[in-house]
């Protein structure tokens, strides 16, 4: 039991003092910023061509690592603060959505080996990109974004809906203004929301544009609701995330401050 109990303190983020759990989440860290590399180089013909093999020799190793690291993870799991059992506490463990990053990161690679013959398991070889999400359990600016957005889900998710329901009527209204002008470019209200998204993300391309003086009177209007209703989501972040901010700093104030050595909090 002591044996688990400093696995799982290693695995766990690093305390003030633990060299070793230190050491695990820097090499984590790397290993992780390695295999996002390895991603983007074999989509490049050359390199793939020329050290393709190294590549595939590199992602075994990854997934080895990953791997043994998810099931120390999982077998650990009942030494942590919430201890439920040794099966059930394991299988809740298992479903946490850091626990299923971790298990998106190696499963690609074994799918395959499954022996189903489906053209559509050529896409999960997307999802090794998962293994960058791992990153968020050794970064505490990413937990404490994460836990920005855990608080502000509610007017997001207000924000998106708005932003849908602008997009289909611009879409609509652009349809009807513009479908008898130049009905190539706005066949159908579907292929107006290409011409509604690029026009409610300020993009712009340039590609479908409105040409009557209702459809030109219409996308400026649009265009401006847009700048206002996109900046919505960066206002409401914004001001959560200093509170967030806030609220470490109140509780690192009361206990006591923080170490002027090590930077850790004193009193705790």
């Amino acid at each position: 039991m002591r044996v688990r109990r400093r696995v799982w303190e290693i695995l766990e983020i690093a305390q003030t003092g633990d060299g070793k759990s230190r050491a695990f989440d820097l090499a984590i860290r790397g290993l992780i910023a390695l295999n996002v590399l390895s991603v983007i180089l074999e989509t490049v013909p050359e390199v793939e061509a020329t050290a393709g093999s190294w590549l595939r020799w590199f992602d075994i190793f990854s997934v080895a690592v990953f791997s043994v690291e998810y099931v120390l993870r999982v077998w650990s799991s009942v030494e942590g603060p919430a201890r439920h059992g040794p099966i059930s506490g394991r299988v809740r463990f298992a479903l946490t959505p850091l626990l299923l990053i971790d298990l998106l990161a190696v499963l690609p690679f074994f799918l395959p080996m499954t022996g189903v013959d489906l053209r559509i398991l050529r896409g999960v070889r997307l999802f090794r990109l998962f293994r960058i999400l791992k990153l968020a359990r050794y970064s505490e600016a990413l937990r404490t974004l994460g836990r920005v957005f855990a608080r502000r889900r509610t007017e997001l998710a207000l924000t998106l809906a708005m932003v849908g329901f602008l997009l289909l009527l611009a879409s609509a209204l652009m349809f009807f203004a513009e479908h008898g002008a130049q009905p190539e470019r706005f066949p159908s209200i579907p292929a107006a929301m290409w011409w509604g998204i690029v026009t409610l993300t300020t993009l712009g391309y340039g590609d479908v544009y409105p040409i009557t003086i209702v459809g030109r009177m219409l996308g400026g209007v649009f265009a401006l609701v847009a700048i206002l209703l996109i900046a919505m989501p960066t206002a409401i972040l914004g001001s959560s995330f200093m509170e967030e901010m806030e609220q470490g700093k109140k509780a690192e104030k009361a206990v006591g401050g923080t170490c002027p050595h090590c930077g850790g909090p004193l009193g705790g």
